[in-house]
């Protein structure tokens, strides 16, 4: 048995148990499932605040309707569908009111978790980061969240496709022409040669899950 069967079948059980009346269970689900549906909400509406709230609707919103789940799908693809589908209402709702945030947690989160006081570490990877976090924004919505799920969350494509309604093919091309368009935005002006990334950089964003879009500098012999 795999990790992912074993955390299905976990997963399963606290929903049954969960169903049955022990609300210990739900709290078990919460506990496993919480960080992450907060990193999607807030990958994908770019407000720590707005974010807490998706992450408290959506599991209010599950518990409530527990009884009515009948586990055609697994429950963290239940949730991570409700996060998604809240999470693009919110940044509609955003737009429509002309709303926009002033400062990007994801880009704070990120200086205050991989910078660790490091000046030198932290300019360079605050104005990589940003730059990537506004490619990764200005993509489709439908493309994006699957940058994200894929990405970010380490989803496979077949979940990602069960989460988007759409088929593994569509996941594996949007993947494609994401890593394009992100290449082409990361890209420096046109006739310059593109400055590599340092490998103390390159190891930062993989540990931060980010896509690599440049080369690293190799270490000097």
């Amino acid at each position: 048995m795999t990790n992912a069967d074993r955390e299905a079948a976990t997963a399963t059980a606290l929903v049954a148990a969960a169903k049955a009346g022990d609300g210990r269970a739900f709290d078990s689900l919460v506990k496993r499932y919480r960080k992450r549906i907060f990193a999607l909400a807030l990958h994908m509406t770019g407000s720590a605040h707005e974010a807490d709230d998706i992450t408290q609707e959506v599991f209010l919103k599950a518990y409530r309707a527990l009884p009515q789940f009948e586990g055609r799908s697994q429950f963290f693809t239940w949730v991570y569908r409700m996060t998604v589908n809240r999470s693009l209402n919110s940044r509609r709702d955003r737009a429509r009111r002309g709303e926009d945030t002033i400062d990007d947690p994801r880009l704070e989160l990120a200086m205050e978790v991989y910078a660790r006081g490091n000046p030198g570490r932290e300019a360079e990877l605050r104005q990589t980061y940003a730059r990537l976090l506004r490619a990764l924004d200005s993509l489709p919505i439908d493309m994006r969240t699957t940058v994200i799920l894929v990405s970010l969350q380490g989803m496979s494509h077949g979940e990602v496709g069960v989460i988007q309604k759409v088929s593994e093919g569509t996941i594996a091309w949007r993947m494609h022409e994401a890593r394009r368009r992100l290449h082409e935005a990361m890209a420096p002006e046109k006739l310059q040669r593109p400055r590599a990334l340092s490998a103390e950089l390159a190891r930062l964003l993989t540990e931060a899950g980010m896509p690599i879009l440049m080369p690293a500098l190799k270490p000097r012999a």
